[in-house]
């Protein structure tokens, strides 16, 4: 999620500043391999109806303010991590079921209508219908869009790849993973792109325990993705979840020395964007998609885990 808190900001003028030492006059003109770039938004279909039986959040009836991820986390209760699981679980399982159904031709919003459908049928709410006045039920985000990409009529096209980040309120409790997906003949740096940001999404994960400062996470993303010659894209940032959507701790994906710590029944998610060209972003007319400002190719994976006392749980497993 894009934050605008006193924390992140703060965190991207450390950042900024480490980047440009490390990398002023260094770096060389990265090879952004070729894709189809998106520049403006399309057409996006009236607002898909939620059934009366279906719980609902409360910024379905009222517009919610963003959250700044600031205060105390929540350490949920055995009772709140079954909830959890079962909202994760499901989440991951309609996140496998629209990967299976994307192919090239499919319109992204055929894919907020199958998610759409498929979270219905699961008597559970499709959360980001609403949030923040956010018009669709997933996000979809192509090549060089890094996130929140709204569904529209645009058709996926032989070489594309896809961001569908997938989050469901189901028995009062959200889970959130996302998943970037190649889409036919995908060209190599495409591909590495893919590959190392879902590697890169596992070894930070690798990082998470009882005891461990928050700040592992960043340190890790960002120790990989110079490895890698890739950029971190610093203004996405993780988030607390449970019966609220976004809420403390922040996770910050660079490296960072802010504070907190890993306690056992803390939920939040991982979900970094690296970027094949620089780590900079801009927001189109629709105030909510996220391009790359020098159209470079961004990937994201994403998935909500569980702080134990043995160690990490990542609880957006498929059934």
């Amino acid at each position: 999620m894009l934050f605008s808190s006193t924390l992140l900001k703060r965190g991207l003028i450390t950042w900024k500043t480490n980047w440009c030492r490390t990398f002023f006059g260094r770096r060389k003109t990265p090879d952004l391999g070729t894709c189809n770039i998106i520049t403006s938004v399309g057409n996006v279909s009236p607002e898909r109806p939620i059934p009366e039986h279906i719980a609902k959040p409360p910024y379905y009836f009222v517009r919610n303010s963003p959250s700044t991820g600031e205060g105390q986390p929540e350490i949920k209760s055995q009772e709140q991590i079954r909830g959890m699981r079962e909202s994760c679980r499901l989440a991951a399982t309609i996140l496998n079921s629209a990967c299976s159904f994307v192919k090239a031709g499919v319109t992204t919003d055929e894919i907020d209508e199958f998610v759409h459908d498929e979270t219905i049928k699961a008597n559970a709410y499709p959360s980001p219908l609403r949030y923040l006045g956010f018009p669709k039920s997933v996000c979809t985000s192509v090549n060089n869009v890094a996130c929140h990409g709204i569904p529209d009529d645009r058709n996926l096209l032989d070489g594309d790849i896809i961001n569908i980040d997938i989050t469901v309120f189901f028995n009062g409790y959200h889970g959130d993973c996302s998943r970037t997906l190649l889409i036919g003949n995908v060209d190599d740096r495409g591909r590495y792109l893919v590959e190392c940001t879902e590697r890169c999404l596992s070894e930070a994960i690798l990082c998470c325990g009882p005891g461990q400062p928050l700040c592992v996470i960043g340190k890790s993303i960002d120790k990989y993705a110079k490895r890698k010659k890739l950029s971190v894209m610093p203004a996405f940032a993780g988030h607390g979840i449970g019966s609220f959507f976004h809420g403390p701790p922040n996770i910050l994906h660079f490296d960072n020395d802010f504070p907190g710590v890993m306690i056992p029944g803390m939920t939040f998610t991982i979900e970094p964007v690296l970027s094949l060209g620089t780590c900079e972003a801009e927001i189109l007319e629709d105030a909510w998609t996220a391009v790359s400002i020098d159209n470079a190719r961004s990937a994201q994976f994403e998935h909500t885990v569980l702080i134990t006392n043995e160690g990490c749980e990542v609880l957006t497993v498929a059934s």
